[in-house]
């Protein structure tokens, strides 16, 4: 089987690893990769969003299936266009990725369908905007419209702070179109976590619950990031809230599917806030999410292609996926200055030293330099221990983060902390 992934970060080193480890896949590449994917896979230079020249390599190196990382040749219709050239592709259509491209189609799309959220109002212009703002009072959340790289949302306090953001978004075009439109939302009381399932449209197969650190700093200070760490299962989802968020959040989802004909093939983030009415869904991702994939995946028992090609082909059902009975964390090694500016090409050392049957550093921005392994992003590396506990997973990534030093790197030392202490809590 030849498989082709587009993406160049952790999530995609995670899913290459885990193609790579199962027996049946003759040959894989990515594109573009980076340092850590060229070693399990042939790193391809074309870029996520070169559309037609990931087409054409598919078709003339006859991949018999593409897995897309990212989430913007999604929503450009990157699926669409393999279709529509007979090629079997993991993702959505165009159509069906608006649950992610559009804030507000996702919105109407999970009030249509009953499926529990936050209340809300779409602001389509600025002026009108300043009107609706002064029906909320207090808190609230303010989020741009389109793809704003995680960082288009912001928890306001008060009115003022959520017209100054939103004249951030419309006037000052802050994240260019993506703020064009705007949806306000209320500010939710909970704890946030994660349910990715394998999606064939008819059939939904959720995979272990997560958590991530958005903040960058220990205690949940700082500013946002796109991930400093995750772990999984989540013991905050229990089997009560499995039961109900099958019935409450998946059943009404598929169904919302088949009504509108959204052709989604796929996987499906769901953002959940577990608050005391009980589970409501902040956002749809239409892809993997990240670092939520650098500890999901590593707990699948069974072969990632074969699900994979079982979502594609409709047949999802008839797979039984399996899931190892262990614990996995994910710390987050980054850049100094991430999130805002930050210096690349900086020389990362002990990285073979990290590395364990236990541990796998999964490369996000990193290039290869010379003899040297160097930094080329934000992010640069996360940290994936499993263990038979959360706490030995946790003992086990920081054991191997100890080993790894790079210029001005930052990662948080309290992953998972908040969790253990719930641990074994019952359903």
């Amino acid at each position: 089987m030849k498989i082709l992934v587009i993406g160049g970060g952790g999530r995609e080193h995670a899913i290459v690893h885990a193609l790579a480890r199962k027996p049946g896949v003759e040959q894989l590449w990515c594109a573009p990769g980076n340092a850590g994917i060229g070693k399990e896979a042939e790193c391809v230079a074309i870029e996520a969003d070169n559309l037609r020249a990931l087409f054409n390599f598919a078709r003339d190196n006859k991949v018999d299936l593409t897995v897309v990382g990212p989430e913007s040749p999604l929503v450009d219709g990157i699926v669409d266009h393999f279709r529509a050239g007979g090629l079997a592709i993991v993702g959505p259509t165009r159509t069906a990725a608006r649950l992610e491209g559009s804030k507000s189609f996702a919105k109407q799309f999970m009030h249509k369908y009953g499926i529990p959220t936050a209340r809300y109002d779409v602001i389509p212009n600025l002026q009108k905007g300043a009107y609706q703002l002064t029906h909320w009072n207090g808190r609230s959340v303010v989020k741009a419209d389109g793809l704003a790289a995680g960082k288009g949302v912001k928890v306001c306090q008060n009115q003022a702070e959520a017209k100054d953001f939103l004249y951030q978004l419309m006037e000052k075009e802050l994240f260019g179109a993506a703020g064009s439109t705007v949806v306000i939302e209320e500010c939710l009381d909970g704890e946030e976590a994660t349910v990715m399932a394998f999606c064939d449209g008819k059939t939904l197969v959720p995979m272990p619950a997560s958590q991530d650190h958005k903040r960058l700093q220990d205690g949940d200070e700082g500013p946002n990031t796109g991930g400093m760490g995750a772990f999984a299962p989540a013991p905050l989802i229990t089997s009560k809230l499995e039961s109900e968020i099958e019935k409450t959040i998946f059943q009404p989802f598929l169904k919302g599917l088949a009504e509108e004909h959204f052709d989604y093939r796929g996987i499906i983030y769901f953002g959940l806030m577990i608050t005391p009415q009980g589970p409501k869904v902040l956002e749809f991702n239409v892809r993997f999410g990240d670092p939520e994939t650098q500890v999901v995946l590593p707990l699948l028992d069974s072969s990632l292609a074969d699900v994979l090609t079982a979502v594609v082909q409709q047949k999802l059902s008839e797979v039984k996926v399996r899931w190892k009975k262990q614990h996995a964390l994910c710390v987050v090694m980054a850049s100094g200055g991430y999130p805002g500016a930050y210096e690349k090409g900086e020389t990362i050392h002990g990285l073979s030293a990290a590395s364990s049957p236990s541990v796998t550093v999964y490369h996000a921005g990193t290039q290869v330099h010379g003899k040297d392994i160097v930094t080329a992003g934000g992010r640069v590396l996360g940290v994936t221990a499993l263990g038979t506990s959360l706490e030995s997973a946790r003992d086990e990534a920081y054991r191997s983060v100890s080993h790894i030093s790079f210029a001005d790197m930052i990662f948080r030392k309290d992953i998972g902390s908040r969790a253990i202490p719930v641990q074994g809590r019952a359903g």
